[in-house]
């Protein structure tokens, strides 16, 4: 690549995000785009989190893209989820089909982003002091990318193996060995089950146990595969017309108009199903906003987990309380695990950890454990974190940092005031839902918008400080009616010391948001594109209007 090279776009990350940015931008529109990713290789969040269990937790006929027919009909998939290497392999399939590797530079990521607002411009740096010049940012850094490794105590002093789950060495092998797993979200319960049978000694640290219930992991039955093709149109418009993008049934029925047996047979027919969103919202549509509501539905989780675990005291170090109301997991039999005689739950709520020894773990209670490997599966700065830890300046010079203070702030979850033509996928306040969903809506609309400027020979597109702020409040307020706003998690930000927690999300759902999407882009992008025609004022009101 040349030292100085002036392109029409620059995509970031080469996930389900910038791969679908790439194509759009490089195939569909045919402007000249670089794309950068540190991996090796394609697949983003899949191509780095190669732990042992991951597993997508939405069905396999839902985890993929839906923007070509051809594509979706030509895929296969073994069992209702997939695993890493599965998605990774369908990953690296797609940027070969429509002939995308030439674009990318894989193992060369973007160190720096600077606006130059002289030229209109965005000059990025590579890893290697190289110069690119673009007129389009497309960020497709991802959602859950920045690792968030606790600053405990004798960390680094640690002899032996030490490893985010984010971060898994390709050639880790860890049978036989004595393993200690720090966390217990999503990636912490998948790791857990699937190292259980494989090691010889591990200690599963928990700050916060969680709920969760079977993902319902099989293989497709006879005909399965077959009949999710034929129903390509069907299906699609079930996804991208649903709040999730699940393709699970969304129900509105009430708790309190069933009787105790009615709700714990309608609890136990999830139950046996499987997955965690189906169990959150094809029960009952009042778990997610009512309180009392959730408690029954968590009661009935703490009710299997008691019948699961065997041993009392472990059951009772295991078990979550409070709300229901953290992301929705799902397991392929996490809580079995502790019914293996080597496996041991410490609840760190009852006996921090003090310190970490270059043998192992000491926690408040005296106890020193020794372990080979330590495995922190303690997530990430999610949303914001990877563009607040990058060197990004927008107009006059400001810092993303600066720009966004203590509340990372959006119009629609893409773009943000003082940063012009440099557009989020998955960026703050995006929708809650099925990831593959919402970044295929989002991808669309950022393409579209930058194809109705172009062909405008409109500069600039930016949104306004109202038209942010009115989404912000707008994000919110739907927060306050949810149970999700009433714990401490990721979701918003209460994972990260030091992070002031802020909304994250939008909660409204997918098809909510395409609508809002659809008014922006129907009006002729009012709220980020200025100009001096007659009525933009009135339409950009109308857009906003709808908004709240």
């Amino acid at each position: 690549m040349e030292a100085h090279q002036t392109v029409d776009a620059v995509v970031i990350g080469a996930g389900f995000g910038g791969i679908y940015a790439m194509h759009k931008l490089a195939n569909e529109q045919g402007l000249s785009v670089l794309g950068f990713d540190r991996a090796e290789g394609p697949g983003g969040t899949w191509y780095w989190n190669r732990y042992p269990g991951a597993l997508s937790d939405s069905e396999s006929y839902v985890y993929q893209y839906f923007f070509d027919k051809e594509l979706y009909q030509d895929t296969t998939w073994e069992n209702n989820y997939v695993t890493q290497p599965e998605i990774l392999d369908y990953l690296e399939g797609v940027v070969d089909r429509f002939d995308l590797r030439r674009h990318f530079r894989f193992g060369l990521g973007i160190s720096a982003s600077n606006y130059d607002d002289a030229n209109n411009q965005w000059v990025l740096t590579t890893d290697a002091g190289e110069t690119i010049r673009a007129t389009y940012v497309i960020n497709a850094v991802g959602l859950l990318a920045a690792v968030n490794l606790p600053d405990i105590a004798g960390r680094d002093s640690f002899e032996g193996e030490l490893v985010h789950t984010a971060q898994w060495p390709k050639d880790l092998d860890v049978t036989g060995q004595r393993v200690a797993v720090i966390g217990n979200g999503s990636t912490g319960q998948q790791v857990v089950t699937a190292l259980g049978p494989q090691v010889r000694q591990l200690g599963v640290f928990m700050r916060t146990p969680q709920y969760s219930v079977p993902v319902g992991l099989r293989p497709l039955r006879e005909g399965e595969l077959a009949q999710f093709h034929d129903d390509y149109e069907q299906t699609r418009e079930k996804i991208f017309g649903s709040a999730l993008g699940f393709g699970i049934e969304e129900v509105g029925r009430s708790i309190w108009d069933y009787t105790e047996e009615e709700r714990e047979q309608i609890f136990t027919d999830a139950w046996n199903e499987g997955g965690g969103f189906r169990f959150m919202f094809s029960t009952f549509g009042d778990l997610s906003v009512d309180e009392d509501a959730n408690r029954i539905a968590g009661r009935y989780v703490q009710d299997r987990i008691k019948e699961i675990v065997t041993d009392p005291e472990t059951a009772r170090k295991v078990m979550p309380t409070g709300l229901h109301a953290r992301r929705p997991l799902c397991d392929n039999g996490f809580y079995q695990t502790f019914n293996m005689p080597h496996v041991e739950a410490v609840n760190l709520s009852h006996s921090p950890i003090e310190e970490i020894t270059p043998t192992g773990i000491r926690t408040a209670d005296g106890i020193h454990r020794e372990y080979d490997v330590i495995v922190f599966a303690t997530g990430f700065d999610a949303v914001d974190g990877n563009y607040r830890r990058m060197d990004l300046t927008g107009r006059d010079g400001v810092h993303i940092n600066g720009a966004w203070k203590d509340d990372p702030t959006s119009y629609l979850g893409m773009t943000t005031p003082g940063f012009p033509n440099w557009f989020m996928v998955l960026g703050p306040k995006g929708p809650f839902c099925n990831l593959p969903s919402a970044i295929e809506v989002q991808v669309e609309w950022i393409s579209d918008a930058i194809s109705q400027a172009r062909a405008d020979g409109i500069a600039v597109i930016e949104p306004t400080q109202e038209a942010e702020r009115r989404w912000s409040e707008h994000c919110q307020e739907l927060a306050k009616d949810s149970v999700f706003g009433r714990v401490d998690s990721w979701i918003f930000g209460a994972n990260i010391p030091g992070k002031s927690p802020s909304v994250l999300f939008y909660l409204g759902g997918l098809a909510a948001m395409r609508e809002l999407m659809k008014a922006e882009a129907d009006a002729g992008y009012p709220n980020l594109i200025s100009r001096s025609d007659q009525g933009v004022d009135e339409r950009a009101a109308t857009v906003t209007a709808a908004i709240s």
